[in-house]
C-alpha cells in the first residue's frame, strides 16, 4: 500500500534529540526550541516566533493576543479544520463563515466586507495547501475597520505571497508542526508575531501567565503571576526533532515540489480534457507543495476513484467537512451569504499521497492508476 503520509524524517532527529536528553533539558524552551525560534524568525522576519504544544495552541493564544470576548464575531472560511473555529469559540466569539474561492479553495476576498457587522473583531485567513489567500485585499479590509488578521498558516510553513512569508503578514500567523505537514515535531506548532509590545504579552501567556522567561533571561530577579495564561510549550525533545528538519527546510520543500510538479504533469492531459480539476496557483503565490489533489466530477465520483484506487495499493483522502454543517458550526456560527462553492467544491477534491520520500515510481504508478479509472469515461 503506497500510504497517504509518512512524517518526514531526515537523519540528524535521533542525534539532536540524544543530545537534548543529555544536555538533562528535556523540557520547553531548551536549545532546540530556541534554535527553532531564531531560525522561524530569520525565515520569516518576524519579530517573535514561539513554539507551541500544536497549531490548535497557537491559534488560541492568538485569540488571547488579540482580546477576543464574548459576544465578537470573527470572520473565516468554513472549508478548514475545527482548530481555526475552537480557538475563538473558547473565548466566546461566533465564528461567521464566509463562501470561498473555488479556484484556490481559500476565502473569498470579496465577500469579507459583507459579513462584518459592529461586533466584528477579526479575521482568519486559511492558507489552503500553502497556496496564499489574497492578503493585501485582506489586510486592507481589516485596517479600514479596525479588525484583527489571523493567519491560518498550518499548512504554509516555506510558501509565501508577493515574497512575504505566510504567517507574517497579518497581526499574527500560525504554523503545525504535526506529523502530516512538511516539517513535523510530531505533534507543534508555533505563533508569529509583529509587535514587540504582543510578543512581551505571548510570552507571559504561553508560560502560564508568568514573566517566567524575562526572569530565565535575567531581566528581573524572581518570577511571579501576572497574566491568564496556560502551557504551550513543547518538549525540548519534540523541537530538537523539529530542528533537524528546520535545518534541511529547502531539501524537503524541493523535494516536494519535485512530486508536485510530476503529478501536475502527469495528469495535465487529463484536465485538459475536463475530466478533472487541478490545483491553481495565483501568480503572486510561492506554494509549499503541502498537497496535491484533483478535483472529480462530483462526490459520487470521488467516492468511486478512492475505492479504485485502494484496490490498488494507493491511499487517498479527502478533506474537511465544511464546518457550518456540523453539529458545533450550527451551534457556534453562522454563514455569511450564499455557499455557492465551500459545499459544492469539497465534495469533490481529492488529495493524493505527497510526503517527502515518496518516490518518482510511486508518483508515476499512482498516475498510471488515475488515467486508468478515467480511460472509459
Amino acid at each position: 500500500m503506497i500510504p497517504f503520509n509518512v512524517p518526514p524524517f531526515i537523519g540528524s532527529e535521533l542525534d539532536y534529540i540524544r543530545k537534548s536528553i543529555q544536555n538533562h533539558k528535556i523540557c520547553g524552551d531548551g536549545e532546540y526550541s530556541k534554535k527553532c525560534h531564531i531560525l522561524l524568525e530569520e525565515k520569516t522576519n518576524c519579530q517573535k516566533v514561539l513554539l507551541t504544544t500544536s497549531c490548535t495552541h497557537a491559534l488560541e493564544l492568538a485569540a488571547l493576543l488579540a482580546d477576543i470576548k464574548p459576544g465578537d464575531e470573527v470572520i473565516m472560511p468554513s472549508y478548514t479544520f475545527v482548530s481555526t473555529a475552537d480557538a475563538f469559540v473558547l473565548r466566546g466569539a461566533t465564528i461567521v463563515f464566509v463562501d470561498i474561492r473555488p479556484d484556490t479553495m481559500n476565502i473569498d476576498e470579496k465577500l469579507i466586507e459583507q459579513a462584518i457587522t459592529p461586533k466584528t473583531k477579526a479575521i482568519v485567513p486559511v492558507h489552503y495547501a500553502g497556496v496564499a489567500c489574497e492578503m493585501d485585499t485582506i489586510c486592507d479590509i481589516a485596517h479600514r475597520h479596525n479588525l484583527v488578521v489571523v493567519e491560518d498558516a498550518a499548512q504554509g510553513v516555506m510558501a509565501s505571497y508577493k515574497g512575504r512569508q505566510l504567517g507574517s503578514i497579518g497581526d499574527y500567523g500560525c504554523y503545525s508542526f504535526h506529523e502530516t505537514k512538511n516539517y513535523s515535531m510530531g505533534e507543534g506548532g508555533a505563533i508569529l508575531i509583529k509587535s514587540p509590545q504582543s510578543a512581551d504579552r505571548a510570552e507571559i501567556i504561553r508560560e502560564k501567565g508568568t514573566n517566567r522567561s524575562r526572569f530565565l533571561r535575567g531581566q528581573i530577579d524572581k518570577y511571579t503571576w501576572v497574566d491568564l495564561g496556560s502551557s504551550y510549550l513543547p518538549s525540548d525533545m519534540n523541537a530538537a526533532y523539529l530542528y533537524a528538519q528546520l535545518e534541511k527546510a529547502d531539501k524537503i520543500n524541493n523535494a516536494r515540489l519535485k512530486i508536485w510538479n510530476q503529478y501536475n504533469d502527469g495528469l495535465s492531459d487529463l484536465a485538459e480534457k475536463s475530466l478533472i480539476d487541478l490545483p491553481y496557483i495565483p501568480e503572486e503565490c510561492t506554494h509549499n507543495a503541502h498537497m496535491y489533489y484533483i478535483k472529480c466530477k462530483d462526490i459520487d465520483e470521488r467516492t468511486k476513484l478512492i475505492s479504485f484506487l485502494k484496490e490498488k495499493d494507493i491511499l487517498t483522502v479527502f478533506h474537511y467537512i465544511p464546518l457550518h454543517s456540523s453539529p458545533a458550526g450550527k451551534k457556534f456560527g453562522r454563514f455569511s451569504g450564499e455557499d455557492r462553492y465551500t459545499t459544492k467544491e469539497s465534495e469533490r477534491l481529492l488529495r493524493l499521497p505527497m510526503y517527502y520520500g515518496l518516490k518518482t515510481e510511486e508518483v508515476d504508478y499512482i498516475i498510471e492508476q488515475i488515467h486508468t479509472f478515467y480511460k472509459d469515461r
